[in-house]
């Protein structure tokens, strides 16, 4: 494994060269967790964004405004919780994007397991998880830290495993044995939950409940999970930079650690950790259509 030692990482003379550092680090196949692993005490410098300041790390800490959280309850069998539940999240989809969810028929055992069966994978051996360190589309399952390496001005502090899991879903020996059952079970249950909201989404449109699924919106499921490590200089870095999502729907399991932030009215907000709900993002293919 090749690891940037403190020195080389804060060297600011001109023999810096960010091509050899970042194949370095990805030929290690060993990711942020090795570089951890290895007892690093600096950032290395292709992580360090120059673009961080006070304000940047700054949340508003006194603000009138808290993400919705919406509950389920009742949506499948009571129509006056129904349209009330309808009502809610076209709001939240219109006004911020992002609203969290509970009581939404995803058992907490399975949320539970899920990020458990995510940490066994990320803290499993780094030659066992080598096998599936790719960063080619066609792998199935594959494990990489940063999709965009080579092309982003900065490197996130995380390491990632995407799985495509529908419509054409992976056979179970092509998954790691300590997340594969989990997976498999979490998909299935995230899959039902995913055409309950398009279908509260259609309505919201002003469209027939299963418009948004005969699209096919429902039909595919990429499940992406980061893993974040301790950084030895937190202010120097980000575990994930600020985007949007090119989706249709996100779906998000936080653990209780938080960390998740949205921009709504020119601040940014923490998400905090409500037990067992989910995080819903409505992504861009949606976000145009849901602006009135």
């Amino acid at each position: 494994m090749v690891v940037t030692s403190g020195a080389e990482v804060h060297d600011d003379s001109n023999n810096y060269d960010r091509e050899k550092e970042l194949k370095a680090f990805d030929n290690s196949e060993a990711g942020v967790k090795g570089l951890v692993d290895a007892g690093i005490t600096k950032v290395p410098r292709m992580f360090i964004r120059s673009d961080i300041s006070s304000n940047t790390l700054e949340t508003t800490k006194k603000t009138q405004y808290k993400i919705p959280v919406i509950d389920l309850q009742g949506i499948e069998d009571d129509p006056r919780r129904h349209k009330e539940i309808s009502d809610q999240v076209r709001h939240a989809s219109e006004t911020w994007g992002f609203f969290q969810i509970v009581n939404h028929g995803v058992t907490v055992s399975v949320l539970e397991e899920m990020k458990d069966g995510v940490r066994r994978f990320f803290e499993q051996d780094t030659e066992v998880k080598k096998k599936y360190y790719a960063r080619e589309p066609a792998s199935r399952f594959r494990y990489q830290s940063n999709f965009d390496l080579y092309t982003a001005p900065f490197a996130n502090w995380r390491d990632t495993c995407f799985c495509m899991m529908a419509p054409d879903p992976p056979q179970p020996q092509e998954l790691p044995e300590v997340l594969r059952d989990i997976l498999v079970k979490y998909t299935k249950e995230v899959m039902r939950l995913g055409s309950c909201l398009f279908r509260v989404l259609s309505e919201a449109l002003g469209l027939s409940s299963n418009h948004l699924e005969e699209m096919g919106c429902a039909e595919g499921l990429a499940v992406l999970s980061h893993y974040y490590p301790p950084c030895p200089e937190p202010e120097l870095t980000f575990g994930t930079s600020k985007h949007s999502d090119n989706d249709f729907l996100t779906v998000l399991l936080q653990d209780q650690i938080g960390g998740l932030q949205v921009r709504y009215e020119d601040q940014w907000l923490d998400v905090p950790p409500v037990p067992g709900a989910l995080v819903v993002n409505v992504g861009d293919l949606l976000q145009a259509s849901l602006t009135f």
